[in-house]
């Protein structure tokens, strides 16, 4: 029984409705609130038994029109501060519809959408200068990119043997400063090298791993008998943006024979501004760069990727003989190697066209002033709070995140200031999100949307005051 529609001529005509509708959605965001609470009534349709009998397309659209658009997270409006997650474009949303239709698995074989998904792994060799021999794969994020860093290096430093025999008996210990991602620890864990295994290095004022104690802490696990492995250093660190000294670190790897690999998520696709790329100097010496496409690239969700120097054991690490995935020299089963062999995914969806569209109609050029452009705006939040004697800055701007507060005088400060986080993302006006610097909670504004003005940022001065004013007189009485 076929699931193609009975008449491709309705079909048709509804599916030019629900391109409308989101094309409309994309071009009036800032007639809509950045989020809104989701009403009882909306989540009690998402309740109900599994469908026995047939409905249509018009009808489960427009409970979408009702139920779903409206209360999405925010993040493709102007007015998303909250997390480093990137606003998407209209042409990588009809790429997707493209690569949906297409409905290819990328796991392998011989055929055109991987062809693409190596195109792209090209321009990334270009853009961090790594050999032609570095390979590359699409991944869901970030999180998953750093394992399967974490994994190639584990191999190199045990040998081939640890895909039979496991870690057992291991003594690697591995490091990463305190303010890095927490899927740094979590990759120790799945990889089976526990949290415990992973040092975790105080930083510096800049927040900004202290280079110095890498190194005392190096050489102190090795007196201990211990076998240092793996360095993570950040580009772009989750709370305040920081970058680490990357060609210190490189240095230190280079000297100690470790695994030099950034965790680039958002940050390392500063590549692609003139302006920032200085700030990622020695990125282009790591072992192994894992980022995200769907942050400052823009791409839709998801496309992170993994980009590994030294392809070879890349491949030694996840190559599978597997009958049912036999290679020939001609036919569906040529061109290998596959993705498959470079991570553990065999169904894999087109991330890749995505990618290459955004890439391809927008430039690197027009890319990368647009992350100039997000940067600068976070100076403009800077300048905007200094102006202002009931902000402060908690952090120092090195990126896109500015991290602030309200200043209060009650002893529930940080009450106050969650409270003023809670209210600005309920009024619709603006969404930032709050983390903790130095003991003390604060606003967390990270400006990634390519559609954030500076109009966006004055708005969410003017209600930060508005709400700051009003919970701060609450608190005192």
């Amino acid at each position: 029984m076929t699931l193609d529609p009975d008449n491709w001529t309705d079909f048709r005509q509804q599916s030019h409705r629900m391109l409308d509708d989101m094309l409309d959605y994309q071009q009036h965001l800032r007639e809509r609130p950045v989020w809104q609470p989701i009403p009882q009534a909306q989540r009690e349709h998402f309740t109900v038994p599994l469908p026995q009998t047939e409905s249509t397309m018009a009808q489960a659209h427009a409970r979408f029109m009702e139920s779903v658009l409206p209360y999405g997270p925010g993040n493709t409006h102007p007015g998303f501060f909250g997390w480093v997650q990137g606003g998407g474009t209209p042409v990588g949303m009809m790429a997707e519809l493209l690569a949906a239709g297409l409905n290819p698995n990328l796991g392998g074989r011989d055929q055109m959408p991987i062809v693409v998904e190596r195109q792209v792994l090209q321009w990334v060799r270009e853009l961090f200068r790594f050999p032609d021999t570095a390979s590359g794969l699409f991944v869901t994020g970030t999180s998953m990119a750093n394992l399967i860093a974490l994994l190639v290096a584990r191999t190199r430093a045990l040998g081939p043997s640890v895909r039979e025999q496991g870690v057992a008996g291991n003594r690697l210990v591995a490091y990463t400063s305190q303010a890095a991602h927490g899927c740094v620890a979590q990759a120790m864990d799945l990889a089976g090298l526990g949290f415990s295994a992973l040092r975790s290095i105080p930083v510096t004022a800049s927040f900004a791993m202290d280079i110095a104690v890498l190194e005392q802490t190096i050489a102190a696990d090795r007196a201990a008998g211990l076998q240092p492995f793996f360095i993570t250093g950040t580009a772009g660190t989750v709370d305040v943006g920081a970058v680490d000294d990357l060609e210190a670190i490189a240095d230190i790897a280079a000297r100690e024979r470790l695994w030099f690999h950034v965790d680039g998520a958002y940050g390392a696709l500063g590549m692609l501004a003139q302006d920032v790329a200085p700030q990622l100097a020695g990125i282009e010496r790591a072992d192994s760069i894992a980022f995200d496409f769907h942050k400052w690239g823009q791409v839709p969700y998801d496309a992170g990727f993994i980009l590994v120097r030294d392809g070879a054991q890349h491949f030694a690490t996840f190559a599978s003989p597997a009958a049912y995935l036999r290679r020939d020299e001609r036919g569906m089963a040529a061109a290998s190697p596959w993705p498959c062999d470079f991570g553990p995914d065999l169904s894999r969806g087109f991330r890749a066209l995505k990618t290459w569209f955004t890439l391809t109609v927008y430039g690197a050029e027009r890319l990368g002033q647009m992350i100039s452009d997000t940067c600068r705006l976070a100076r403009y939040l800077e300048q905007q709070i200094a102006a202002r004697p009931e902000l402060e800055l908690m952090a120092p701007v090195a990126l896109n995140i500015v991290c602030f507060r309200y200043r209060c005088g009650s002893d529930d400060a940080g009450r106050v200031n969650a409270d003023i986080a809670a209210d600005l993302q309920e009024s619709g006006i603006a969404a930032p999100s709050v983390t903790t610097i130095h003991g003390q909670l604060v606003l967390r504004a990270a400006i990634v949307n390519h559609r954030t003005t500076e109009a966006d940022v004055d708005a969410l001065i003017r209600a930060t005051l508005m709400f700051g004013a009003s919970r701060c007189a609450t608190s005192h009485d």
